[in-house]
């Protein structure tokens, strides 16, 4: 980061966190009580509460050390702990040690991924761009699916197979070096083409009118954005600027 984190406890912000990591212990018990929809839309909320800490902590200036480890360890519970808990209740159950072990692949992958974004916050050798598919994306993606079952398609559950799939790709996305957009990239004084307020107002009015399916389109391509951008620079020959403080490094 570019300056160095402040000691001490800021309350809002905190506060806010709190808020998150309740979010999130709530979807673990939901899920544990077979309430698996109202575990979703609990990590849904998780997400909101995620966003907002971080924002209320830059614009009142009360980022500290205490506050990116307290926000790191509600992570892993409402996007790490409580998906992988609730995709496994959900639908893996029927896959035995194949889905329990899926379970918690995610689980680790999710914990090695913060512990990524920390370290290099922490050195400030973080980029503009995210490194691997941030967890509370992750699990929005899980969240979205199980919702958009309920309310859109009528069913239960979806085809074990496809979530047992889902769960692996998010995991390896997690960890892999595929790079991302951050919101920090977002300029709202540059001028942009008319299309992109046309788009805007279009996912506004889905929102409004199916939230279910415009929750499910976002995460899903946030997710498949990374890949499909890789790809593209990969078909025409482009590569990502080589930065090495960006890779890995465990036995440094």
């Amino acid at each position: 980061m570019g300056q160095r984190l402040r000691k001490g406890i800021f309350i809002l912000p905190s506060l806010i966190t709190t808020f998150s990591f309740f979010s999130g212990f709530y979807a673990l018990i939901a899920a544990f009580n077979g309430l698996y929809y109202n575990a979703a839309v609990a990590i849904i909320l998780a997400a909101l509460f995620d966003f907002l800490d971080g924002k209320v902590a830059r614009l009142t200036n009360t980022t500290s050390q205490f506050g990116m480890e307290y926000d790191s360890l509600s992570d892993l519970m409402s996007f790490g702990i409580a998906p992988g808990f609730l995709v496994y209740s959900w639908a893996l159950q029927p896959f035995g040690r194949i889905g329990w072990m899926a379970a918690f692949l995610y689980v680790i992958c999710g914990a090695l991924r913060l512990a990524r974004f920390n370290t290099l916050a922490a050195t400030g050798k973080a980029s503009g761009r995210f490194v691997g598919l941030p967890i509370p994306a992750a699990a929005m993606v899980i969240a979205s699916m199980i919702i958009m079952t309920k309310d859109l398609l009528l069913l239960e559950k979806l085809n074990p197979f496809i979530l047992v799939g889902t769960v692996y790709v998010l995991a390896f996305l997690m960890v892999s070096n595929v790079r991302y957009f951050s919101a920090k990239q977002l300029d709202f004084h540059r001028r942009r083409p008319f299309g992109i307020l046309v788009f805007m107002v279009l996912s506004v009015y889905i929102l409004a009118v199916i939230p279910e399916l415009m929750l499910f389109i976002v995460a899903i391509g946030y997710a498949a954005s990374g890949p499909v951008e890789w790809f593209w620079g990969l078909l025409h020959g482009k590569k990502e600027p080589a930065d090495p403080s960006e890779a890995l490094h465990p036995h440094q």
